[in-house]
């Protein structure tokens, strides 16, 4: 193992417990926050209200000591609330560039399905190319830079569906479930007592997060790997071969390459966190939930026979030839 893979795990570790310290249980919303930030890729979350989702991404910013804005997405927003706008100063008869809030580190979009579609696309370009276009002026956006999105379930009222193209933005999609019995109580008596909600301490700087991002692309991907993420984002693609997988005919549109991209960075991080310079089948199939959830388009039928994308996740994982 090499140095900067051991080293890289000792600052997650540390990390891990700084943000845990804030927070009760959500250990598999910690995970992915921990892989989106090792592996450079955005988040989206999603869940009812009150689960802890933006505190879980503040308390990463802090602990990270990385720029941190919130952004509220309703109805009414605009992309010039998002990206910035060009306007007139009298003083120097001149037209100036006023940057928006994404000109951070760490854009915390909250309840991105309250806004429609076009406030939504206004980050796709930010997103996947990491600047912003006002006018006739490309901003770069200066890095690490990561969007942690949090989303109410599609079936709330007063929520618009993220376009295909924006899901596809998204390295992971989580999804938060309500806290255990012993949990909740322990939120509760954390939130009441004033004194014993802890403020996280910063455990790392800027450069510190691109170092984690630089020790992560030293996780070894063997070929055979490589082939078992590329195998799994094709098979959400098989809609035809239901004597093969009873629930292909609930799929209308699979995973571009993209997902396995997604498969492949994905597994590195969770490789890391383990500790392990190398991923293997075990690292993909617990991140494949996560990477390729939003990424399945569903048919009419799984909707009204209540089938939903895990399932059918589950299904590949036991059918495709593992490596």
């Amino acid at each position: 193992m090499s140095t900067a893979i051991r080293d890289a795990h000792d600052v997650l570790r540390d990390l891990q417990a700084e943000i845990q310290r804030g927070l009760v249980g959500q250990g598999e919303l910690v995970r992915g926050l921990m892989i989106a930030l090792v592996t450079g890729g955005h988040l989206l979350i999603e869940g009812v209200p009150g689960l802890g989702k933006t505190r879980a991404v503040h308390l990463l910013a802090r602990a990270s000591h990385l720029d941190f804005k919130r952004l509220q997405f309703t109805p009414d927003l605009l992309p010039g609330d998002i990206l910035g706008t060009r306007i007139y100063n009298q003083h120097s008869s001149s037209f100036e560039t006023v940057r928006g809030p994404v000109f951070t580190h760490v854009l915390l979009a909250d309840e991105i399905n309250r806004a429609p579609a076009k406030v939504q696309s206004a980050l796709l370009e930010t997103m996947q190319e990491r600047q912003v276009t006002i006018g006739q002026e490309s901003l770069p956006i200066e890095e690490p830079f990561f969007v942690f999105a949090t989303q109410n379930p599609i079936e709330q009222e007063g929520t618009y569906p993220l376009p295909e193209a924006q899901l596809d933005r998204f390295l992971l999609k989580l999804v938060v479930g309500y806290p255990e019995p012993d949990d909740e109580k322990d939120i509760v008596r954390m939130v009441i007592d004033e004194e014993r909600l802890p403020t996280p301490k910063a455990r790392l700087a800027r450069r510190d997060v691109l170092g984690l991002q630089a020790a992560v692309r030293d996780v070894h991907l063997e070929d055979k790997l490589i082939r078992y993420t590329t195998d799994l984002a094709q098979a959400t693609r098989l809609t035809g071969e239901v004597e093969k997988r009873p629930l292909a005919r609930y799929v209308a549109m699979g995973a571009s390459p993209r997902g396995a991209i997604a498969l492949a960075t994905a597994a590195r991080g969770h490789a890391l966190l383990q500790r392990r310079d190398n991923a293997t089948p075990d690292d993909v199939k617990a991140v494949a939930h996560a990477a390729l959830r939003h990424r399945i388009l569903t048919t009419y039928f799984a909707e009204a026979e209540g089938i939903t994308t895990d399932q059918i996740i589950d299904e590949l994982l036991t059918t495709v030839p593992v490596p």
